[in-house]
């Protein structure tokens, strides 16, 4: 059965909780940065499990390159460069953790991993972007895009201290590159169905609908309410996973 074939043949209820929560998704995104994933792929993935985790990263490629276009004056290249250096092997380590490991021993992992990072930066705390730390945050975020398509907490995280556009449009380009990298691994480990492509495309221009919204909550989400919501939205993904994997 073809990618459309598969996709006409999916419940119309389906494809309405698909298309709302990436509405939804854009919109966070949009506005932090980051979240797109943490948004729409546990609820997605527990309604029923072709709806996520790949339509997301089809989806992504257009969202990041928007929003960095929208942001580009404030980008970190240096941060790019090294947290895209880290990320070719975390990548690889991902789909290695694919084959080793089953989908609810992964999730448990990386959620408590991610609640961990979550309590050690609470309040002021921030890390210091080195090449080192920043090679770190690409190497798990390409890890945890391959495994669960939520790559955005170990970045979003490493960037709590940074300014709202600098955050969006660094995020933006580093998630872009990245989702390419994940997506040519899911492809060549056989990840990949025709559904999850053609479901990915036909819900892109709620996409851009959501990122258009976000222009006008973007620029209001500046400092300490940032760096709360960036915590806040980070630990959910930690605790969405540890539910999947409960589920």
């Amino acid at each position: 059965m073809s990618g459309l074939s598969a996709l006409f043949s999916l419940p119309l209820d389906l494809l309405i909780w698909s298309c709302a929560l990436t509405l939804v998704a854009a919109f966070v995104q949009g506005t932090l940065g980051f979240g797109y994933a943490i948004v729409s792929v546990p609820v997605l993935a527990l309604i029923d499990p072709r709806l996520a985790p790949v339509p997301q990263l089809v989806q992504m490629l257009p969202l990041t390159f928007l929003i960095y276009w929208r942001e580009r004056e404030a980008a970190e290249w240096r941060g790019v460069v090294w947290t895209t250096l880290g990320r070719l092997p975390g990548t690889a380590m991902g789909v290695l953790l694919l084959k080793i490991a089953t989908q609810r021993v992964l999730d448990l992992l990386i959620g408590a991993l991610v609640l961990v990072a979550v309590a050690g930066l609470k309040g002021e705390r921030s890390v210091a972007r080195t090449p080192w730390t920043e090679g770190l945050a690409g190497l798990l975020s390409g890890a945890t895009s391959v495994v669960s398509s939520i790559g955005g907490p170990p970045i979003a995280l490493l960037y709590k201290g940074a300014r709202g556009p600098t955050i969006r449009a660094t995020l933006s380009v580093i998630f872009f590159v990245g989702l390419l990298v994940t997506v040519l691994g899911r492809a060549l480990a056989g990840e990949i169905t025709g559904l999850e492509v053609a479901l990915g495309l036909v819900t892109t221009p709620l996409v851009l609908l959501g990122v258009w919204l976000s222009r006008f909550t973007a620029r209001r989400v500046e400092g300490r309410p940032l760096q709360v919501m960036i915590l806040g939205f980070s630990a959910l993904s930690g605790l969405a996973l540890i539910a999947r994997s409960l589920s």
